[in-house]
């Protein structure tokens, strides 16, 4: 269930660290990448909760692109059930047509997507990206081709629920061949 990204330059351990508690690497805030939506399988949404229950259990807040709205919202409101900080990296437009919700908790405001991946890179120990779409996949290769240019040396995985993941899986394991 839980994969990492990884190429010939970058492998990094994030799971371990979460689910186990392993203390590989301190992770304060994690950001998690994510849709709107709840899909059409119900264990999205049970991994989801699950994902936030654990950040919260491990003492890790949560940073991601904020809004109460499908898995985001589930992932906040878990992580602030449990104690943890949440804090919601938000294009104004996105306000502005209110596309996604409340935010739980904390909410920064940016003027672009592009400011959006930089505070996420600014304020992120590491990323997990859940199922989604377009948004979920340009953010997620965006960080894993900084990692392969040595911008930052974050973990980066995913969290593949029923296999959502396993043909990009696949995809990346043959682009790095």
């Amino acid at each position: 269930m839980y994969h990492f990204l990884h190429s010939n330059t970058y492998i990094r351990v994030i799971f371990k660290v979460i689910i186990e508690g392993s203390s590989v690497r301190t992770l304060e805030k994690i950001y998690v990448f994510c849709r709107a939506n709840y899909g059409k399988d119900e264990s999205y949404v049970k991994e989801t909760d699950r994902l936030g229950e654990v950040l919260g259990k491990r003492g890790i807040n949560l940073i991601y692109g904020g809004g109460s709205l499908g898995l985001m919202g589930c992932v906040s409101t878990a992580a602030a059930m449990h104690g943890r900080r949440v804090l919601g990296i938000v294009p104004s437009t996105f306000i502005e047509k209110n596309l996604i919700g409340k935010t739980c908790e904390k909410e920064l405001k940016v003027a672009t997507m592009h400011e959006r991946l930089l505070k996420m890179m600014e304020f992120g120990d590491a990323f997990i990206a859940l199922l989604g779409g377009f948004g979920t996949l340009e953010e997620l290769f965006q960080i894993v081709s900084w990692a392969q240019l040595n911008i930052h040396q974050k973990p980066v995985g995913v969290l593949n629920v029923n296999g959502f993941f396993d043909g990009l899986l696949s995809f990346l394991d043959h682009v790095v061949e």
